[in-house]
Order: C-alpha cells, then sequence, then structure tokens
C-alpha cells in the first residue's frame, strides 16, 4: 500500500481546517479524524509549517534550495582542493 505525500499548500490547508474545527469546539482529535490525518503526523506538520502563510511557504522553500545548491557547490570544491593537495604531494 503506498503512502500519499502531501504538498506543502495541502498541509498548510489542513493544519488551518484543524484549527477552524478545534475553534469551533470540536475536540482536536475528532478535527484529525475528520480531516483524515493521524496525531503523529498533525504534530509533526504543526511543527514544521504551523503558523506558515503561503508566502513564507514559498520563501523557505527557495532557500532551501539555494542551501542545496550552495552545500553541493562547497562539498565539490572540497573535493577539488583534496585532490590538488594529492596531485602536488606526488601521490598521484
Amino acid at each position: 500500500m503506498s503512502t500519499k505525500r502531501h504538498k506543502p499548500a495541502e498541509i498548510v490547508t489542513k493544519l488551518r481546517q484543524v484549527e477552524v474545527l478545534v475553534g469551533q469546539g470540536a475536540a482536536r482529535v475528532d478535527a484529525l479524524r475528520e480531516v483524515r490525518i493521524t496525531e503523529q503526523t498533525y504534530y509533526r506538520w504543526r511543527k514544521q509549517y504551523g503558523g506558515m502563510g503561503t508566502d513564507q511557504r514559498r520563501e523557505l522553500k527557495r532557500l532551501q534550495k539555494e542551501n542545496e545548491r550552495l552545500r553541493k557547490a562547497v562539498s565539490d570544491l572540497t573535493l577539488d582542493k583534496l585532490i590538488l593537495t594529492e596531485a602536488a604531494r606526488g601521490n598521484f
């Protein structure tokens, strides 16, 4: 049985739905059942996306991509440096 991967926009929407239902007086467990997510998933999502709007979500995604790109560049440069130091010692 495959698991469904929710997109960040869907996650933010579901978190808001739970907030609305709880605000209307429903128990948190019942609200989670209605949105069809588990408590563990809810708390994990709330930790990562809680209180985040769509603009903030886009900015977070952009920063994560930039961070990944920069880490890759640093690792490539580090590898190049190690290769050059080995070659300079004559250990090739």
